[in-house]
């Protein structure tokens, strides 16, 4: 074979083989380049990558936004408190509900005043007993010959017995003011139980009395607390006059205000515990002799 021959041979399979090269390409593209069946890239986590990213279209970034934010919970501020729906102060007075059921019955509301005459009135003194202050309390009254009730709590009288002895034996009037001070509007019915029994036992331990009154601490009285009042025999009391001598907002302000307020029938409230009551101790130094000289009796509810 010649020379001539060879080459023109040569150049029939070349294209040849180049026709069959294109037209199996059009036929098997992906074979071809070699990427046949590939896997798919797993989907990344929104928080990994940007909304706009691999596989996301920029027109659905703001509605994925959008909804997370509905799912996220707001958030709080860190100068806002929830609303404590508890008093902070005591709960005004008002007129005792008459009742006609027995004493301790369910139905006897809290008693604001006293019915016992003309000028005749009711010195109460809470939170108690104290050894700085109950002592200094007791001289007053025994100097004026001035009867009281002590609304006592039960882990003040446990810590200082002999103080609550003291009060007893001076022929004052002893009553349950909780154990712990708690405010019992908020309570179930067995801590309210327990709070007022544990108290009166406190109380018994100490002095040898039963209470037959119970007062509510903050004045928050609720059906509970009636109900529990009305199962252990104790009358609830309440006041009608209320200096709020425990804010110390000073001696003639305490005075003032007892002085106004104060008529026939009146219950007052004071306190010989749960702080500094300097100024209650000089308060009754005054007002003290001032009710005596206009013509006002004391009694115990």
């Amino acid at each position: 074979m010649g020379k001539g021959n060879t080459v023109t041979r040569r150049a029939i399979l070349v294209a040849g083989g180049v026709t069959l090269l294109v037209g199996y390409t059009h036929q098997h593209p992906q074979q071809v380049t070699g990427t046949a069946h590939p896997i798919p890239a797993p989907d990344p986590s929104p928080a990994a990558t940007p909304a706009t990213g691999p596989g996301r279209s920029a027109s659905t970034a703001p509605a994925r936004a959008r909804l997370a934010r509905r799912q996220s919970p707001p958030k709080e501020s860190p100068h806002r408190r929830p609303a404590d729906p508890r008093p902070t102060t005591p709960c005004p007075a008002g007129p005792r509900v008459t009742t006609h059921g027995r004493r301790g019955d369910a139905t006897d509301a809290p008693m604001f005043h006293i019915d016992d005459g003309r000028k005749v009135i009711a010195l109460t003194i809470d939170d108690g007993p104290s050894p700085v202050y109950t002592p200094q309390v007791l001289r007053l009254l025994n100097k004026y010959q001035v009867i009281a009730t002590f609304s006592m709590i039960g882990l003040e009288v446990d810590a200082h017995p002999a103080v609550a002895r003291e009060v007893a034996a001076a022929g004052h009037k002893i009553i349950n003011h909780t154990w712990s001070h708690l405010n019992l509007a908020y309570q179930s019915p067995v801590v309210i139980a327990d709070q007022i029994n544990r108290a009166t036992g406190a109380i018994h331990h100490a002095t040898s009395q039963v209470p037959a009154m119970f007062r509510a601490p903050y004045g928050a009285w609720s059906p509970a607390v009636l109900q529990q009042c009305a199962q252990t025999g104790m009358t609830p009391l309440a006041w009608s006059v209320d200096p709020r001598d425990w804010s110390r907002p000073g001696v003639p302000s305490i005075v003032g205000n007892i002085m106004r307020n104060t008529k026939s029938g009146s219950i007052i409230l004071e306190h010989d515990g749960g702080g500094n009551r300097s100024q209650t101790v000089a308060a009754l130094k005054i007002v003290l002799p001032r009710l005596l000289a206009e013509g006002y009796r004391f009694t115990t509810p």
